[in-house]
């Protein structure tokens, strides 16, 4: 039977989702379907998602783009690569040109604060200009792994060579961060073409950087039209167009947890290969044998700005916990004075005794996005939050739990964390080794969290960070870069015209 196009929706009507669950068509979707929208209804929470036609439009021009881009790709040569990337820093750096993206963003950033948005992330100031022209410079200097043979076979009269190359069109959506163009901009170096879908609150800072940047680097260094290209609409509809298109190789999602776990949920449904960089929040556990003040520098040091590896659940052992709980509010306070504020913390209820009655009494300041409201500087939690990720501006905040034991703590960090980063603090080797092995974490570690990030700790320009929430990874780590976007071809060379089967 041939399916129709859908032309309107009718309040009530039963849709299957996941294959076993119905969910109905309310009466607002119902009255704001048109003809040409679309309806993605989501397998994991049955919320039926509404795509509006021009939406739909802005994604698939810029993917038509971007295919057609694609098929000329294998011509660019490294020389042009790293003209583009030198180009594109240059004009970044460049006063007179950075000027009108300048005033885009000031309009963005005074849009968004009218709003009562966070602007955190959003201001292109001088140090974020500095970081998009070093690592498009970075991108410049990579080595090319484009056609690199990683393994040769040799037969009787031919060879086999499996060898990299590109993989398709790549997706970015992510939110008020324009930082992020020069990041996604690295899966060119691969040969592969990317297209971005900015949030609205950046949308003209976004334009502004492909009108005066981005498109006459492109241009100059002679890369096809369409190589990069911006889906120009402010919804998050778009993003949800962009990430059903199946022509896709990949789709990155960098932003906030819900909305990354909803554009993944999109990709999956439309079989779209996806990676999900979002929700984050690191543990620490304090072992048996963990070091003091080993312990207090790695709480301190996990703590000096918000981020996805920034501590956000500190367990300790029971038996340790007398000794240790001063220890992190010292380390926590020392966090949120070296930025003139005051600490945020939550509590497991049964472990409320551990920390002095005085944190809980006290009201203070705390820095938040939409302001800086008094609140009770401690307040208790339930087990179930204990994965709460803490989403604070300037105010350090984070979860303490007192486990009774590293078996405790595991079946914590593997049942309520995003299963990201672990830090065990214990001098026994045994104790790290027992939990490394034990819990679904990408990223395990012995000190600070902080250091999970690509450009710290591999050198190279990071696309995002996965964790494994929805599962291990296949065939790659946790932290995408652009010369990590590729795919194997092989490649037989026959030297006997007589070999056969």
């Amino acid at each position: 039977m041939e399916a129709t196009p859908l032309t309107e929706l009718v309040a009530g009507t039963p849709i299957i989702v996941g294959g076993d669950r119905v969910t109905t068509v309310s009466a607002e979707l119902a009255a704001v379907f048109r003809p040409g929208d679309a309806l993605v209804a989501l397998d994991d929470t049955g919320e039926l998602l509404h795509v509006p036609a021009v939406d739909r439009a802005a994604a698939r021009t810029a993917v038509d783009a971007a295919v057609t881009a694609f098929g000329r790709m294998g011509e660019v040569t490294d020389e042009q690569l790293d003209a583009f990337y030198r180009g594109f820093a240059a004009r970044l750096a460049d006063d007179a040109t950075f000027r009108p993206i300048a005033a885009a963003n000031d309009e963005d950033v005074a849009a968004a604060r009218a709003r009562g948005r966070s602007v955190t992330r959003l201001v292109l100031d001088e140090r974020m200009r500095t970081g998009m022209v070093d690592g498009l410079h970075g991108w410049a200097g990579m080595t090319s792994v484009r056609g690199e043979v990683v393994r040769r076979i040799e037969h009787d009269g031919w060879t086999l060579e499996q060898y990299r190359d590109r993989l398709g069109v790549v997706a970015f959506v992510f939110e008020g961060r324009p930082n992020v163009f020069a990041d996604a901009c690295g899966v060119l170096r691969t040969g592969n073409t990317v297209v971005f879908r900015i949030g609205s609150d950046a949308l003209g800072t976004a334009r502004a950087i492909v009108e005066h940047a981005l498109a006459p680097a492109l241009a100059e260094a002679g890369f096809p039209s369409g190589a990069a290209a911006l889906v120009d609409a402010p919804s998050h509809a778009a993003g949800w167009a962009l990430f059903s298109d199946r022509r896709l190789a990949l789709a990155v999602a960098r932003g906030s947890g819900t909305a990354v776990r909803q554009l993944g949920a999109v990709a999956q449904r439309s079989g779209v290969p996806v990676s999900l960089h979002g929700t984050g929040g690191a543990w620490i556990v304090a072992a048996r044998s963990a070091d003091t003040h080993a312990f207090g520098r790695a709480v301190h040091r996990s703590l000096d700005r918000k981020v996805c590896n920034t501590l956000n659940t500190c367990v300790i052992v029971r038996e340790r916990a007398a000794e240790l709980v001063p220890v992190f509010l010292d380390a926590l306070t020392q966090a949120a004075s070296d930025r003139g504020t005051h600490a945020k913390l939550h509590v497991l209820e049964r472990d409320r005794d551990t920390v002095p009655a005085a944190w809980f009494d006290r009201v203070v300041p705390i820095s938040r996005a939409e302001g800086t409201p008094e609140e009770p500087q401690a307040e208790p939690v339930v087990e179930a939050q204990l994965g709460v990720e803490w989403e604070w501006e300037d105010s350090p905040e984070v979860t303490l739990a007192i486990a009774d034991d590293l078996d405790e703590a595991a079946r914590w960090f593997d049942t309520y964390s995003p299963r990201f980063v672990l830090s065990v603090l214990a001098d026994d080797g045994s104790e790290r080794a027992e939990l490394e092995a034990r819990v679904e974490a990408p990223y395990v570690g012995d000190g600070f969290t902080r250091w999970v990030d690509g450009q710290y700790a591999l050198g190279t320009p990071e696309l995002g960070l996965s964790n494994w929430e929805l599962g291990r990874l296949f065939g790659r780590s946790g932290i995408l870069s652009g010369d990590g976007i590729y795919t194997i071809r092989c490649r037989a060379i026959q030297h006997d015209p007589d070999v056969h089967r």
